[in-house]
């Protein structure tokens, strides 16, 4: 039978059928070398080009056009290191010779690839043909497959295939990249949480970095501190935050002639703002001046009586200009309640003398907070000891729990008080305390009859060396923390004694040996204590007499055992990448 019963629709699909199967028949079988690899001729020597054999198959093609390898990986060489000259177990390296192959273990690089980011593209695969006599090297160039479903398959953006070079501003072009840019901002605010007002509900307390409000015409006014910004001159827009405490130290450019309308300079600027009570209210917190203290040109320093405004004034003293009543020093106290809400406002300012000589002034601005109800604990240095200060030392009552410390830090770690009695009894209950840095000595003597037993002797006399509450532990900083135990040092008690045996000891001398060291920066090194030991030097009992006297003596040494300063810098930073940087290249 033929077709000439069959409709034209009919028609038109068998013969889509009958080319598309021809099509498939003519295609020939692809052998891969690998998952991802078809076969490709080898050769000793990586040759310029390789030509296609019959048995190797064709590239996949494609609907747009291939972008153009920019290097070639059969001459690319990433482990050819040294110039002219053969590197070890690196088989791309063109310096190298089949002599040198020869003793060649393995292959440092046994693929160099170009972009992965092409879904085809060509690789160059090394390897060393150890069973051969002499052993030799195999290279071979395929076209590789990539499998992944993310992979540039047509190239139509031709920018897309390098980074643009960015246009590097100059005189000529500055004006023009400044109206395509968007401009940019300088914020002294960074770091501080925004305030803006929006149509949520009003804060009714500062929480933690809240900026501090003021009474002003605008809801924007906050209490300034200024502090040193892009340079050391002072910036006046920083804005006090809450619970942040802060210190800055920067300079102001002083013209001696307007030293009278600066506003920086009088101490009226910094105690008239009133402080809001809670953010965005009507309560406002006024700032109380609480000591003002006047340094003169040579340093000197007098607390001034009355608290009334000062103003800068400009006298003249013969050839030479002064302007006095010149802020150096602000000092903000707040004292804050655990609602979140200020209390009270305290200012204490340092004023001097301003000459026409000096152009650059130094100030320095400081803001601490105090809560309500609670007392602040002294400390012997922040962080480290102060020359003069007394230890801090407390005892251990059982193991895993903190630190206990007498409230009178005077009282912690103390030694014998010398008296002009020099009588042991008389003070028994003065005590000096151990201060940092102060190598001390002292003693007494104590007059005993023989009824006395040797036991009940010795232990009387080593509760005058060791006092009523010998610390287990001292600070390692001035400002530890009695709950941070690895910041305290234990206390190492040692007894001495005669070879005498049997005899009774008596204990006649405490030597305290305290070990510190620099710690922190060179330009300014903190004093930390690494080692406390406590020698009890013990006797024995004197001959028998109708009345006996020993002295008694304590001795405090202090020993620096800081190494010598080595200056040094700072690695310099890595990048830790959790993803290539150019995962989604070109698409974003």
């Amino acid at each position: 039978m033929g077709s000439r019963g069959l409709p034209p629709l009919l028609l038109v699909l068998l013969n889509c059928c009958t080319s598309s199967s021809t099509q498939v028949v003519a295609t020939p079988a692809v052998t891969k070398e690998d998952l991802n690899s078809t076969k490709a001729t080898s050769a000793t020597l990586p040759p310029s080009q390789s030509p296609r054999t019959p048995g190797t198959p064709r590239a996949p093609e494609h609907s747009g056009p291939r972008p153009t390898p920019v290097t070639d990986v059969a001459v690319l060489c990433i482990c050819d290191l040294l110039p002219a000259q053969c590197d070890v177990n690196c088989c791309c390296d063109p310096d190298c010779s089949p002599e040198d192959f020869s003793v060649f273990s393995a292959c440092s690089v046994p693929v160099v690839t170009g972009d992965r980011q092409f879904c085809s593209q060509k690789a160059a695969f090394y390897s060393m043909n150890l069973t051969a006599d002499p052993p030799h090297r195999d290279f071979k160039l395929i076209d590789q497959i990539n499998p992944s479903v993310f992979c540039i398959h047509i190239s139509n953006y031709k920018p897309a295939l390098s980074f643009a070079n960015p246009e590097v501003p100059n005189e000529d072009n500055f004006d023009r990249l400044m109206q395509t840019s968007s401009g940019f901002t300088l914020s002294a605010e960074t770091g501080v949480p925004s305030t803006a007002t929006s149509d949520g509900p009003q804060p009714t307390k500062y929480e933690y970095g809240a900026p501090l409000q003021t009474a002003g015409p605008s809801s924007g006014s906050f209490l300034k501190l200024p502090s040193p910004l892009t340079s050391s001159l002072c910036a006046d827009q920083n804005p006090a935050a809450f619970l942040v405490s802060q210190a800055f130290e920067c300079s102001r450019r002083v013209d001696i002639d307007q030293c009278e309308g600066m506003e920086a300079l009088s101490m009226a600027h910094y105690s008239s703002p009133a402080i809001l009570r809670v953010p965005n209210s009507t309560t406002q917190v006024s700032i109380k001046i609480q000591s003002v203290m006047y340094r003169s040109l040579n340093h000197t320093l007098t607390q001034l009586e009355g608290h009334g405004v000062l103003w800068p004034s400009l006298v003249s003293t013969g050839q030479d200009r002064l302007c006095s009543n010149v802020v150096l020093q602000v000092k903000y106290s707040l004292l804050y309640t655990a609602t979140g809400q200020i209390q009270e406002a305290g200012l204490s300012l340092v004023l001097g003398t301003l000459s026409s000589a000096v152009s650059l002034l130094q100030q320095k601005f400081e803001i601490h907070f105090i809560q309500h109800g609670t007392k602040p604990v002294p400390l012997s240095g922040n962080p480290g000891y102060r020359v003069g200060l007394p230890l801090a030392a407390g005892f251990q009552p059982q193991k895993g729990s903190g630190i206990i410390q007498t409230t009178n830090r005077h009282g912690q770690f103390t030694i014998l008080r010398s008296t002009d009695e020099q009588d042991c009894l008389a003070s028994e209950g003065l005590r000096a305390p151990v201060l940092f840095g102060y190598n001390v000595q002292s003693g007494c003597q104590l007059r005993f009859t023989s009824t006395i037993p040797c036991g009940l002797l010795a232990q009387k006399m080593q509760d005058l060396l060791r006092g009523q509450a010998f610390p287990d532990y001292v600070a390692a900083f001035g400002n530890s923390r009695a709950q941070d135990v690895p910041d305290w040092v234990p206390v190492h008690f040692v007894t001495y004694s005669s070879n005498g045996k049997g005899s009774c000891q008596l204990p006649v001398a405490l030597g305290i040996e305290v070990k510190w060291t620099k710690y922190g920066s060179l330009l300014n090194p903190q004093a930390r204590i690494v080692n406390v030991t406590a020698q009890l030097i013990s006797i024995p009992e004197p001959l028998p007499g109708p009345e006996r006297t020993i002295v008694i003596s304590t001795a405090v040494t202090f020993v620096d055992v800081s190494a010598p300063a080595e200056a040094g810098f700072r690695a310099p930073p890595t990048i830790n990448a959790k993803l290539p940087f150019s995962f989604f290249f070109p698409f974003v």
